[in-house]
């Protein structure tokens, strides 16, 4: 009888060791995916980074030109607004909110399929849209929670499919960070991967030539 005694002794310590195991990788699993949760939501601040450079002037595109003649309000720029932003814990919260609330409420469409023309900026009011109406409803926003229009910048930039595409960037005193309705994850302009053309100035209508700045291609959907 002890053969058989001492095999179920082995078995039973077998299956509380994988229990035992079982258990840390559940619990690991847990804590990594609350840390990241976490730092979705906003509540650990970035670190600090060189903003992207301006390299000269540039033309708006025509599509902004045909918004601003719109919405001229959302175009002004006020020279008493401070150009960025002081990051604290609570502006970040928001800016990450803000722009997983936005890229959660609009559903995606082109601006031929949705008003039969190549590039119109607009709202998204009706619930569609397209990559540069994300980023005007996240700015609109953020305009409303508090934050100076003139730190929140549209930009132009090619990205990872080599398509142009519109972002928005918000200036601050830890670098220059980017809204993107491709993801969720608020990420600094050097880690999106994004070749930089040109965004909204910050001194009157001109816009502000970026020369083309190469962003390192992030392999990771965040």
């Amino acid at each position: 009888m002890r053969q058989p005694l001492f095999g179920l002794l082995n078995v039973r310590a077998f299956f509380k060791s994988t229990f035992r195991i079982a258990a840390y990788s559940i619990a690991l699993t847990v804590t990594v995916a609350a840390a990241q949760a976490q730092t979705q939501t906003g509540s650990i601040l970035p670190g600090s980074s060189q903003p992207v450079a301006q390299v000269g002037v540039a033309k708006p595109i025509m599509g902004w030109v045909r918004f601003c003649e719109q919405y001229p309000e959302e175009c002004a720029v006020d020279p008493s607004e401070p150009a960025t932003i002081q990051l604290g814990a609570k502006e970040w919260q928001t800016i990450v909110r803000i722009n997983q609330q936005v890229n959660a409420a609009i559903k995606p469409k082109t601006d031929m399929d949705h008003w039969g023309v190549e590039d119109v900026w607009d709202f998204a009011e009706d619930g569609y849209g397209d990559c540069e109406d994300y980023q005007l409803v996240k700015r609109k926003r953020l305009v409303e929670a508090g934050f100076p229009r003139r730190a929140l910048r549209m930009t132009v930039v090619i990205d990872e499919e080599g398509a142009g595409h519109a972002v928005m960037m918000v200036r601050t005193n830890r670098g220059d960070f980017i809204l993107d309705n491709k993801r969720n994850a608020v990420l600094p302009w050097h880690r999106t991967g994004y070749t930089y053309i040109k965004r909204e100035g910050d001194q009157g209508m001109a816009w502000a030539s970026l020369g083309g700045q190469v962003s390192p291609t992030m392999t990771a959907n965040q």
